[in-house]
């Protein structure tokens, strides 16, 4: 796989999406707790595929498998939003699409870096 910089990648532009997607869906919200933990969630993705391209190498990997555990970190507590209102279950369920799609894209990052 060939690219010049993390802002190449379709995943990153996707993760990128999905934080601001969650800041607007959260905008309202006064739980301040889940609010904070979600919007943090989805930052830590889209800076992980950017952190692990920059460093390169094992040091990519490591960094893409972190971002994965953030997509599926933030898909349970868009269910725990979802469930106590915090977001409505039409926003519930665009978020939960959205990151098992950027949980996938993150499983072919990782393999095709494996390839080469």
């Amino acid at each position: 796989m060939t690219y010049r910089s993390f802002e190449d990648l379709e995943v990153w532009k996707r993760s990128c999406k999905l934080a601001v997607l969650v800041y607007e869906s959260l905008r309202d919200s006064r739980d301040f707790a889940l609010k904070d933990q979600m919007q943090r969630s989805a930052v830590s993705i889209a800076s992980n595929i950017a952190e692990g391209s920059e460093r390169g190498g094992k040091d990519f990997k490591r960094f893409l498998r972190v971002a994965r555990g953030s997509s599926a970190e933030l898909r349970t507590q868009c269910y725990i939003a979802g469930k106590i209102g915090t977001i409505t279950p039409e926003q519930m369920q665009n978020l939960v699409d959205e990151l098992k799609q950027i949980a996938k894209m993150l499983t072919g990052l990782d393999q095709s870096l494996t390839e080469n």
